[in-house]
């Protein structure tokens, strides 16, 4: 099992779980964050950390989750992210929102 990011987080962008992540497996997007799938370990400190409960297991999270994150993983593999940057400041006003998918900046 991993973890991936789903779509709680798009245009909310905390990062309060890449602080606690032992392996350094996050990857940043421009209004999104991902989980290197190959890279989680499956310890599930992070789920706790994210204020929009963004952060599900495998088995929780539809395929495409599944995939969208490896595959993004992969594209933003230079924007690793290991610590609390700038959070966007409108974040609360888009926590909640659903059918954010359409907003993803790839």
């Amino acid at each position: 099992m991993t973890y991936v990011v789903t779509e709680d987080c798009i245009k909310c962008k905390h990062q309060d779980c890449v602080s606690v992540c032992p392996v350094d497996c996050f990857y940043e997007g421009e209004n999104f964050l991902v989980i290197d799938p190959v890279e989680c370990i499956d310890c599930a400190v992070c789920v706790a950390e994210c204020p929009v409960d963004a952060i599900v297991p495998d088995d929780a999270a539809t395929q495409f989750w599944i995939d969208l994150n490896a595959e993004l993983a992969i594209k933003w593999q230079d924007n690793n992210i290991t610590e609390i940057g700038d959070i966007p400041a409108d974040a609360a006003e888009w926590a909640g929102v659903p059918n954010k998918l359409d907003l993803l900046i790839r």
